[in-house]
């Protein structure tokens, strides 16, 4: 059995710089975590969503997503969350990645009917 030359594989990359918005749903997230780990284990839900959807390890969370986290307290983090997750260049030179991904709430009233969206940036 014959393996396939190593240079034949070409991996479709990502487009470089893109911005969405995504609906988080934090209930599940958090759903029998003790209530002082409810709103840090919300914050690290949103971080593993945003590295798994923009395919980057360094996420930063905007300091609105976090203040709308916390703002009920460590034991009531909201049933869900809307963010606007962009990937951004890294100005850092000796940075690990040229690519970090910013989290960002959204603000919306109603959570019905919304899905993921493209945004222009």
């Amino acid at each position: 059995m014959k393996m396939a030359p190593a240079d034949r594989k070409e991996r479709k990359s990502k487009p470089d710089l893109v911005t969405r918005d995504y609906t988080i749903h934090l209930s599940k997230m958090v759903h029998k975590t003790t209530f002082k780990k409810r709103a840090p284990r919300a914050i690290k839900a949103v971080k593993k969503f945003a590295q798994k959807a923009m395919g980057t390890k360094d996420v930063r969370i905007d300091t609105k997503l976090n203040q709308h986290i916390w703002a009920t307290g460590v034991r009531k983090t909201p049933t869900r969350v809307r963010v606007r997750l962009s990937s951004k260049r890294n100005e850092d030179e000796e940075a690990d990645e040229k690519l970090y991904t910013l989290a960002q709430l959204v603000e919306v009233s109603t959570f019905k009917g919304l899905q993921t969206e493209n945004v222009e940036a």
